[in-house]
């Protein structure tokens, strides 16, 4: 189970607090979305993310809003969702979607030393595993400029919505059609840089490229 489960007031009985559920949502995700306050408005940032055990690395440029916020303590709210469906009900009210979601809440940790250069490689194999033995170390110009914030898991809520359309029985019987649409992120065949060697094969791991 999660450490603090944060409180789902809408639609609670689609809650998840099994901390397997949790981590199977973020593993299978690229993005996520950052929210946190700058000058005392909301502001919300999509960034590349990995979970790295009770955590999620947050990736950004060491100027970005994100990276300050942490800097300054500001709190952090940190979305990820996935579409499976639309769901096509009788009536427009129970029309919705399909969907895995997770927010977790808290302050972030922004990286330095060797913790931020092994954050860097776990969010290059998180992102794309296998592609770490391949390519080079990052320079020292690139360390400076890249920065990681770890957030934990910490103060996390998910919901999970499947299934067919639950329509009110007085809309059952009126001839529309109702069912659901399924929804599904694929990856299509590596295309080569244009400047490629010739000679160069494309690696087994991106051949066969797929999330958990």
């Amino acid at each position: 189970m999660v450490k603090e489960p944060a409180r789902i007031r809408r639609l609670p009985e689609k809650s998840v607090g099994d901390r397997a559920a949790i981590e199977a949502i973020l593993d299978e995700g690229f993005v996520c979305h950052v929210a946190y306050l700058a000058d005392n408005r909301p502001v919300v940032i999509p960034t590349l993310y990995v979970r790295d055990g009770q955590s999620v690395l947050l990736h950004g440029s060491t100027a970005s809003g994100i990276v300050m916020a942490a800097r300054r303590g500001s709190a952090l709210s940190v979305a990820v969702t996935h579409l499976d469906g639309v769901v096509v009900a009788r009536s427009g009210f129970e029309s919705s979607m399909n969907y895995r979601s997770v927010v977790i809440h808290g302050e972030g940790t922004l990286l330095d030393g060797s913790a931020h250069e092994r954050a860097l490689d776990r969010l290059v194999e998180g992102l794309i595993p296998g592609r770490l033995a391949d390519i080079r170390r990052p320079t020292a110009l690139e360390l400076r400029r890249t920065a990681v914030v770890s957030m934990p898991i910490d103060i996390v809520s998910a919901k999970v919505s499947k299934g067919p359309p639950d329509d009110d029985e007085a809309d059952l019987g009126t001839g529309v059609w109702a069912g659901v649409i399924p929804m599904s992120v694929s990856f299509g065949q590596p295309m080569p840089a244009p400047d490629l060697e010739p000679g160069i094969e494309t690696p087994d791991y991106l051949i066969d490229f797929r999330r958990s």
